[in-house]
């Protein structure tokens, strides 16, 4: 098992934070080997920023992606840029209300209200990215979200672990009733 994956958008939507629980969430509680790099823009918020994760049950060579099987865009800017580099076949995941999908791409698009949902439910954006990281899983299942909780736990302060867990939970619901949609059941 091999999974890469790119989560891209702007400085301050927690793009770095999301994949960072990801990737300890595969080494500390699944037993995987995760590499996890990230690049951003000059500017600390607003600024371009992607984040490269690889999951492997193989020892993983080199940590950059250059054909993620799974693309998360959480801007126009980012599914502009890196619309077009997604692997064949593979799953692109971008919010409604920041994303416009237009691109011919040769893979599943997925478009969710994440943002409108977690302001509706939890209302602070600040847990949007962990509701991003709830709805990758929901859609493509490559971590026990369990692993995610626990991660959470670890490196998030007490006082805002029930939150982000909801936000987790929020986004999870909707990327797998998605699922469950497009899969007809």
């Amino acid at each position: 098992m091999r999974t890469r994956i790119v989560f891209s958008g702007s400085g301050g939507q927690g793009v770095i934070t999301a994949a960072i629980l990801l990737a300890e969430a595969a080494v500390m509680y699944e037993g995987l080997n995760a590499t996890q790099s990230q690049s951003y823009g000059a500017a600390a918020r607003g600024g371009a920023t992607r984040s490269d994760i690889i999951i492997s049950d193989f020892e993983i060579d080199f940590p950059l992606v250059s054909q993620p099987n799974i693309l998360v865009c959480l801007t126009q800017h980012a599914y502009n840029t890196y619309g077009a580099i997604v692997r064949p076949g593979g799953t692109v995941i971008t919010d409604t209300r920041f994303v416009d999908i237009g691109k011919k791409v040769d893979a599943r698009q997925i478009e969710l209200p994440i943002y409108e949902n977690v302001m509706e439910q939890i209302g602070k954006p600040i847990v949007f990215n962990v509701a991003v990281l709830g709805a990758l899983l929901g859609i493509e299942p490559v971590l026990q979200k369990e692993s995610v909780f626990k991660v959470i736990a670890d490196r998030v302060p007490e006082d805002f672990i029930e939150m982000n867990q909801k936000a987790f939970e929020i986004g999870y619901k909707l990327g797998s009733e998605k699922m469950a949609e497009i899969m007809g059941r």
